[in-house]
């Protein structure tokens, strides 16, 4: 975040300060990854049930996204093969909070409706 003395055209969006924040949009941005973090902020899943959860979420992009996110260290994979948040993870789901509680408010309840 810029100073409060520091004008807002001084700095551009492509700003290595920026880097961070660029790079968490980049993540949360992509397809299935919202939801992914939606499914496991209650608690750890395995694949299969995590798989039933996504809906049309192919098998393969599932296991794409939980690799990338593995990668990012916002998830971990158990011993029993199971998936939950890590300490990244659970700060980045209580981060997004606001953002639910939005859409609860303001988004049509059938994504068709409209």
């Amino acid at each position: 975040m810029r100073s409060a003395n520091e004008p807002a055209s001084s700095r551009g969006r492509n700003d290595p300060a920026h880097a961070p924040m660029l790079a968490t949009m980049e993540l949360i941005g992509q397809r299935w990854i919202l939801r992914v973090l939606w499914e496991l902020e209650p608690g750890r899943l395995g694949f299969l049930e995590l798989r039933r959860r996504m809906g049309n979420c192919s098998s393969s992009m599932l296991s794409t996204r939980l690799q990338y996110l593995q990668a990012a260290g916002v998830i971990a994979k158990n011993a029993d093969k199971t998936y939950e948040l890590t300490p990244a993870g659970h700060e980045l789901t209580a981060a997004l909070q606001p953002l639910w509680t939005w859409s609860e408010r303001w988004t049509p309840q059938s994504p068709t409706s409209g």
